[in-house]
């Protein structure tokens, strides 16, 4: 029965040690020290052959090694946070790191092997030597991907040591099983998935492509990404897996692998790809597919802008020397936060092939880095093939080597200061704890590896470069990611250009930035923004129309309805306007509304202006003659106070019609139809006033009549007065109660805005004009019924045609002036004055002008007897 034991029973427990290793791990770095640290890499990988039980298990397990020469920095930088600690006394000081590093091979089996032998093992096996002794190995630093890091989850957290990752990669993974002992040196992958979205929203594509690594994590970014990108209107053009593998077991395997990815690229509309995964991923695929076709550098469908996830890193391996990364021009990659270091670029320069003491990695890198073989006193070599040993890492290019720490090695390094700020924190706890109760000297040796988790959770410090360090609740750090140009060069050398930043910690809105000015795109683009758009923008004046069958982001453009515009490139619908504007000729705009109203200075209001003043100068002029023969016969016999009353109301009648003109103010809009319905309410009674005085003086004529007693001015007054009140009266209501105001009419008209009086109570209104009309009525039947009495000038048949011309104007007014619009509504209403105050003046007075004027021989009382004896 197996049987875990804990660190403590380990300690106890005696085991005698075998003379050789049965399994034997072919690399390993070990440093000594009063505390260790692990570390598992990602840096070497084989081609495990398949074991069988007829030989020894260590004679064929391995092949040819494949180094990823450039992650060897991921060693060098835990070594040289180790080695800085060192030499810094106000960090633990009389306490030394040691380290104890391992790689996983990319290979489940070795994971867990390299995890025991990293917990367990002692740095070398020595015959008949007591295995007592415990590892003071406290925290472990690894690994780069999920797999691999979840795999050493799987023991390290049975014992509680604290693990500390430096790859990026979902936060799911870590929350569906729950490590607690797990730490995470690089950002919440939640805002690498917000960062992309950003970016294809920036830069307007809509139609992308999406490969992913064939496993868990790439799962797990596929179903957040599907999800992120629908809800921003985004679709993926193709979604194809990348197998993580550096070997195929034929070269038909290897042809059908790379003709499934040849038939997503051939959709030329999308010219944007996002990769997810490791940088294994990109070692062992691309080269297949690219340099599988000899013209790859010619086929434009596969100059795409690549768009790389912050777990890939821009890598060869040493067996890639022809390789370079010029078709990853332009490409955008979301990276880890790194800084410079000059004192690490110094330590790199004085590397050497002698290498440190300890160290299985570097024969391996240092021959697939410079393609040269180390001297090795069991094989003799060629020497043109040896190595000099002045070798610099300097000269490697870019692809397989950078001098300048990448974020991965900025977070290895950062994860040794963690633990040791977390040791120097317990450390000084300890001690102070042990002076205070006067117990036991504190001692390193005695520290238990889950003792530093509290002291790890609320770290917070700042590295040698002045930049803070601190965990969030998820034991994540808290920070961003920086955006990154690849721009390549023709000698294989490559720089990676800061452009923008994802800083969740930013002010709202200004989490995403990116400055477009400094990306220098592929070559094919001609340095121009690239599209990647299922189908080309709708211009301004169309909408979007969907496609039966396809995806949302390919779709047809129609036409905006009357009425609606777009004014943007890709609307989805159409908009109205607003009130005050109206819709351009192609409807991609809105136009401001012109204010319009009738006003003195345009034609029309000047015609209109000039017949009102001329007409109310014939008015006073018709006055002016009354007033002078206001003794002669003629106008006795009418009622000249009557007919004086009446020439002045038309007087006010005709300029009453000048309140209409102009633009709408707060005094024009009370006195308009108020003073209109009150002037012509005189005029009208006054008109009614002089047909019932007729008729009620010829009826007080016969005899014994009881109407000799309402003839005189008396009547007259009382019909002119009494009606003219109950104008007034109603007037001065409606101004009390919501009064007319100067108000702007914004659909009447499609282009313009016309400014009005509104009527504030249109029922007021329409009571103003119901009386007028009313008096008018009565005025016309009255004079009607008095055409054919006796009257020695026949007032009473002018009056009747007087009042049928005035009906008739306004009742052919109402739906004429409803059927208008705009200012020309006003000019209806000031024409419907002016002619029916007109056709008063006109039908009553010109007769008695005439004989005023024309022949005051009949302006005589002689004449008048005669003619009154004449009527029948």
């Amino acid at each position: 029965m197996l049987m875990l034991l804990s660190p403590r029973e380990w300690r106890t427990h005696s085991v005698k040690c075998s003379k050789t290793e049965t399994f034997p791990i072919p690399h390993e770095q070990y440093q000594p020290g009063d505390v260790l640290l692990g570390g598992i890499t990602s840096l070497i990988t084989y081609n495990l052959h398949t074991l069988s039980f007829g030989e020894h298990p260590s004679e064929q397990l391995f092949g040819v090694p494949v180094v990823v020469t450039k992650f060897y920095q991921h060693i060098l930088a835990l070594v040289f946070a180790i080695n800085e600690i060192n030499e810094n006394p106000k960090i633990l000081p009389n306490i030394t790191l040691g380290c104890h590093i391992y790689d996983s091979y990319y290979d489940v089996k070795m994971i867990y092997r390299t995890t025991l032998d990293l917990l367990f093992k002692s740095q070398r096996f020595v015959p008949n030597y007591k295995c007592d002794k415990w590892k003071n190995l406290i925290a472990v630093i690894g690994g780069l991907d999920s797999e691999t890091s979840f795999l050493i989850a799987d023991f390290v957290s049975l014992y509680k040591l604290p693990q500390l990752t430096y790859g990026s990669f979902a936060r799911e993974d870590i929350d569906a099983r729950k490590f607690t002992s797990f730490y995470r040196l690089v950002p919440n992958e939640d805002h690498q998935y917000m960062g992309i979205v950003r970016l294809l929203l920036h830069f307007r594509w809509t139609w992308v492509g999406l490969l992913a690594v064939n496993d868990e994590s790439g799962e797990l970014f596929i179903k957040a990404m599907e999800s992120l990108l629908s809800q921003n209107a985004i679709c993926l053009a193709f979604t194809e897996h990348v197998q993580k593998q550096f070997f195929w077991n034929t070269v038909g395997d290897l042809n059908a692998f790379t003709f499934s990815y040849y038939q997503s690229f051939a959709d030329k509309k999308s010219k944007t790809l996002i990769f997810y995964g490791e940088s294994l991923a990109l070692i062992t695929v691309m080269p297949y597919l690219f340099f599988g076709d000899p013209g790859y550098k010619d086929n434009t469908a596969f100059r795409k802008v690549w768009i790389m996830t912050a777990q890939i890193d821009f890598a060869l391996s040493g067996h890639q020397k022809g390789s370079d990364f010029q078709f990853f021009h332009g490409a955008i990659s979301f990276t880890i936060h790194t800084k410079e270091f000059l004192k690490f670029q110094k330590f790199l320069q004085h590397m050497r092939s002698a290498g440190a003491e300890g160290d299985t990695f570097l024969r391996d890198f240092w021959e697939q880095a410079f393609d040269c073989i180390l001297p090795n006193p069991l094989q003799p070599i060629n020497p043109e093939e040896a190595c000099t040993g002045e070798e610099k890492l300097e000269s490697l290019p870019d692809p397989f080597f950078e001098m300048h720490m990448r974020g991965h090695s900025y977070s290895i390094y950062n994860a040794v200061y963690a633990v040791a700020h977390a040791l120097h924190a317990l450390q000084s706890s300890r001690s102070r704890h042990s002076t205070m109760t006067g117990g036991k000297r504190f001692e390193i040796r005695d520290v238990q590896p889950w003792q530093i988790h509290p002291f790890l959770q609320d770290i917070s410090f700042n590295n040698s470069v002045g930049e803070s360090v601190s965990f969030n609740t998820r034991g994540e750090l808290d920070a961003g990611f920086e955006i990154r140009n690849l721009v390549t060069f023709p000698n294989k050398s490559f720089l990676r250009v800061k452009v923008g930043n994802v800083d969740p910690n930013a002010e709202e809105g200004k989490e995403f930035s990116i400055d477009d000015d400094m990306i220098v795109w592929q070559f094919s683009f001609n340095q121009a923004l690239p599209l990647s758009i299922c189908n080309d923008y709708c211009p301004p004046g169309y909408q979007k129309k969907q496609k039966e069958g396809a995806k949302f982001c390919c779709y047809d453009c129609s036409p905006c309805p009357e009425g609606k515009i777009s004014h943007q490139e890709d609307m989805d619908d159409c908009i109205k306007c607003p009130e005050d504007h109206y819709p351009s000729k192609k409807r991609d705009g809105c136009i401001l509304k012109e204010i319009t109203f009738l006003c003195f200075g345009e034609p029309l209001g000047i015609s209109l202006a000039s017949v009102a003043v001329s007409l109310s100068l014939t008015t006073v002029f018709v006055l002016g003659v009354f007033i002078k023969h206001r003794h002669t016969p003629i106008v006795k016999a009418n009622n000249q106070d009557i007919s004086f009353a009446l020439l002045i109301s038309l007087f006010f009648c005709f300029l009453s019609s000048l309140l209409f003109l102009g633009q709408p103010r707060d005094v024009t809009c009370l006195l308009r139809h108020s003073a209109f319905g009150i002037i012509f309410s005189v005029a009208v009674s006054c008109v009614m006033a002089k047909t019932i005085t007729v008729i009620v003086a010829f009826m007080a004529t016969k005899p014994g009549s009881s109407m000799k007693k309402w003839v005189g001015k008396k009547l007259a007054n009382s019909i002119v007065i009494s009606s003219t009140f109950v104008q007034a009266t109603i007037c001065v209501f409606w101004l009390g109660t919501s009064p007319p105001f100067p108000d702007f009419d914004l659909q009447t008209l499609t282009t313009e805005i016309v400014a009005e009086c509104n009527e504030g109570s249109t029922i007021m209104f329409y009571i103003v004009l119901g009386y007028m009309g009313l008096l008018s009525l009565i005025s016309l039947m009255v004079a009607f019924i008095a055409r054919k009495l006796p009257d020695s000038f026949n007032e009473a048949k002018f009056i009747t045609f007087s009042m049928l011309v005035f009906c008739s104007v306004w009742l052919s007014f109402l739906p004429t002036y409803l059927s208008t619009k705009g200012k020309h509504m006003v000019a209806v209403e000031i024409f419907s004055i002016l002619a029916s105050s007109a056709g008063l003046l006109a039908c009553i007075f010109s007769p008695k002008c005439y004989i005023i004027l024309l022949k005051p021989e009949l302006n005589k009382k002689k004449q008048l007897m005669s003619r009154k004896n004449e009527s029948p």
